[in-house]
């Protein structure tokens, strides 16, 4: 290696800023470590200290802010091509040559922004600002990666920096308001969450989320709130990517976890919440979660046992204690609900029996089981119109043959319903025979005939007569086979003949206690009667 002569080391010294400028491919080839080079090189020539030792040192402090300068301006046209990857290369390598210069350092954060890598371009701002304190660049890109990392307090104090160093920096004075904003939203945020007014939470954190994108805190709290609001699998969605991430996240597998919960898919949830804890043994909500989910599961499969067992009473109580662990779980809650409406109708409580149902499709609009279970006991308590209802929505949602069918049967009980009851005029049985139709016709004709009411007022008369008619109609209809089946299927009675205005109750009077030793319905006295049987 050859020696400098006298006055050359000068001459270098003062062109070295010309060399900042000139482009990279007029420099020397250069290694990829020059210090290792230059140690080795010192290794090599221990015997030959003195005038060999000055050249090396020199050599060192000369070539290494060229280079360095080489791969920064290297890395500024990787930059403005947008390949951020190979723009982090060279300032990486510009870094190694020289780790006291500012500005790389500021450039190596500026690429790690854009890379979506904060929290490392973070330590890369805070170190330019550390070399130096007027690099007002280096102040903003400090604050820029504590707004996105969510820490808005942070975030203003570098922005004050920077403000205070050039007061006039239009980026800096937007980015505090913006950091200013963020804090605003969380304040919201907070009170809301307290509130339970979840839909205003997202809200917030949505906003924030525009000016912290990388902050895991916003997008929990915003995923949590999305569980809470039934919208699962968007918060699914959410926690997913962070666990993508960061897998050992506990507030994020808390999240999962809960959406599992609320979808009903309890076992799996609780594995979620136990690796929450191992992650963050006291993270407070996922220990809640947790305790309620096992005791959810537990009280729920006691229940569905004691039915099965026949032990409905038991059965009743179980489900009352499970609605009872926790009110937000909408999906399991509604399961319970139906679960204690069978149980209600298995004991004959047909109204309770409703109300479960209805509470449990206040809570789910889609639970088909607790529709059709309403709707049997609407049919059982002869709420026909509600029953209907029910069965079309079922229908609508799913379009099977059973359910079609079901429909019809609440149709055409419906129709029939509209129609005179004869059997409650009757005061008979659906099922009640000949012999008993025909004794409670003469039990209620003898009670409603019309002479039986003659001193009694015009409008009791008239109420009589017409009750004394619908009685000879009922037992016309229900005492002929024939006309009693098209009744029953619901078939119109004015069709083949069957027309009912023309009916004549007095004529079907007399023919049943007409006769030889039949009944006789004399007057004793204006107004007096009799009755007389042979």
């Amino acid at each position: 290696m050859r020696k400098l002569k006298p006055g050359e080391g000068k001459g270098l010294a003062e062109s070295q800023s010309q060399w900042v400028t000139q482009p990279s491919h007029s420099l020397p080839p250069h290694p990829m470590r020059p210090i290792c080079s230059l140690s080795r090189k010192r290794k090599q020539n221990n015997g030959a200290r003195g005038n060999t030792e000055n050249y090396t040192s020199r050599e060192a402090g000369f070539f290494q802010p060229r280079e360095a300068e080489s791969f920064k301006e290297q890395g500024n046209a990787y930059y403005a091509k947008k390949d951020y990857n190979e723009a982090y290369n060279y300032y990486t390598k510009a870094i190694d040559m020289c780790p006291k210069n500012a500005s790389y350092y500021g450039n190596r954060a500026a690429t790690l922004m854009m890379l979506g890598r904060f929290r490392e371009a973070l330590g890369d701002a805070q170190q330019s600002v550390r070399l130096d304190d007027s690099f007002v660049r280096g102040h903003l890109r400090e604050g820029k990666c504590h707004l996105s990392l969510g820490n808005a307090m942070a975030a203003c104090r570098s922005f004050q920096r920077a403000l205070e160093l050039d007061h006039k920096n239009a980026q800096a004075q937007q980015e505090f308001k913006n950091a200013n904003a963020v804090i605003e939203y969380e304040k919201i945020a907070e009170t809301d969450f307290e509130k339970r007014d979840f839909r205003k939470v997202v809200f917030c954190m949505d906003r924030a989320l525009e000016f912290a994108p990388a902050c895991h805190r916003f997008k929990i709290l915003k995923a949590e709130c999305l569980a809470m609001l039934g919208r699962y699998p968007e918060a699914q969605s959410v926690a997913s990517d962070i666990l993508r991430m960061d897998s050992t996240n506990a507030d994020a597998l808390y999240v999962r976890g809960l959406c599992l919960y609320y979808e009903d898919c309890i076992e799996k949830a609780v594995q979620f919440f136990v690796q929450a804890l191992r992650m963050a043994p006291d993270h407070e909500k996922a220990c809640v979660a947790c305790r309620n989910a096992k005791a959810l599961k537990a009280k729920k499969e006691d229940g569905n046992k004691a039915f099965k067992e026949g032990n409905y009473k038991l059965a009743y109580e179980l489900y009352t204690e499970a609605l009872g662990i926790d009110p937000n779980n909408i999906k399991t809650n509604a399961k319970l609900y139906c679960n204690r409406g069978t149980v209600n109708s298995k004991l004959r409580k047909l109204d309770d029996a409703i109300e479960d149902c209805t509470n449990a499709v206040k809570l789910d609009d889609t639970y088909i089981k607790a529709y059709l279970r309403r709707a049997q006991c609407y049919m059982d308590t002869e709420q026909y119109e509600e029953a209907v209802r029910d069965y079309e929505k079922v229908y609508q949602t799913e379009k099977t043959k059973e359910h079609k069918q079901l429909l019809k049967n609440a149709q055409l009980e419906l129709k029939k319903s509209k129609r005179k009851d004869y059997y409650k005029i009757l005061g008979v049985d659906k099922n009640a025979s000949e012999d008993e139709i025909k004794k409670a016709y003469r039990k209620r004709a003898l009670m409603h005939h019309p002479d039986r009411h003659s001193g009694a007022s015009a409008e009791v008369q008239k109420e009589e007569e017409k009750k004394f008619k619908e009685v000879g109609e009922a037992f016309t209809i229900l005492s002929d086979p024939k006309k009693k089946t098209r009744y029953d299927s619901g078939q119109d009675l004015d069709e083949e003949g069957m027309n009912m205005g023309d009916f004549d109750a007095n004529n079907i009077f007399k023919a049943f206690f007409g006769g030889p030793g039949g009944f006789s319905f004399e007057a004793s006295g204006p107004g007096n009667f009799f009755f007389q049987f042979g």
